[in-house]
């Protein structure tokens, strides 16, 4: 009978248990969220690039972005064609200043296309002996594989606009070594402005395979085409 009391003063003694629960579960789920987000909406834009309806959208973008990069070279090639493209040695030989068609340029600025002085132009671009009035004037074409002048005039200067097409310009120059001649080609969607002193020979040849090309003549004296002030076929290369 004496166990009892003692085990009963035991279990008296003895402070009760405290139960712990352990929580393994992660305190932050948002990473696993998180994770989970990104294959949800690729996969819902593959899904939905995959019906008709997305068709729409995707050329909009496409053509923006195709849009966009036609901007981004139009503003390079402006930055390009604003100033004139007489810094080659072959065109000062050749007494000659291009500019470009293409808008905006000295010669073309607007969209309706260039409009230019001849003569005003020459000058202020610095090119000597062309005319300085225009006292003749000539308007003409020139076919693919054709030429005009080859011929030199003793009694007038002539300043030139040259267009339309691949065309070669030759301007007799005593300073070129070998041949005695400065040559330059213009591109069809350039400009140029010439200018042919009296005593010099001068050619314009189209070399386009398609195009015609156009010019304008401005002579300072009324051209005579007699023997004694015109020499003809000078350079039989051509």
């Amino acid at each position: 009978m004496r166990g009892v009391p003692t085990e009963r003063n035991n279990m008296a003694s003895t402070p009760p248990r405290r139960i712990i629960h352990i929580n393994t579960t992660t305190t932050n789920p948002t990473p696993f969220l998180h994770h989970q987000t990104h294959p949800s909406l690729l996969t819902s834009l593959l899904h939905f690039l995959r019906r008709p309806q997305s068709l729409p959208i995707v050329l909009f973008i496409f053509l923006f972005f195709a849009w966009f990069s036609y901007r981004i070279q139009r503003a390079s090639h402006y930055s390009h064609t604003m100033l004139p493209e007489r810094s080659t040695d072959s065109d000062l030989k050749a007494n000659l200043v291009r500019f470009s068609s293409a808008m905006p340029s000295l010669v073309a600025k607007d969209r309706r296309g260039w409009l230019l002085d001849p003569v005003s132009l020459a000058l202020s671009s610095g090119l000597p002996g062309g005319a300085v009035t225009c006292a003749s004037l000539h308007v003409g074409e020139i076919r693919p594989g054709r030429l005009r002048g080859n011929h030199r005039h003793h009694d007038c200067n002539e300043t030139f606009v040259i267009w339309g097409a691949a065309t070669k310009f030759r301007l007799e120059n005593n300073e070129v070594a070998d041949n005695g001649y400065a040559e330059v080609t213009i591109g069809k969607d350039e400009v140029a402005v010439a200018a042919s002193p009296s005593h010099k020979a001068h050619a314009l040849v189209n070399i386009d395979p398609i195009r015609s090309t156009f010019f304008i003549g401005c002579q300072d004296s009324v051209i005579s085409y007699n023997a004694s002030s015109s020499d003809f076929n000078v350079w039989k290369d051509l």
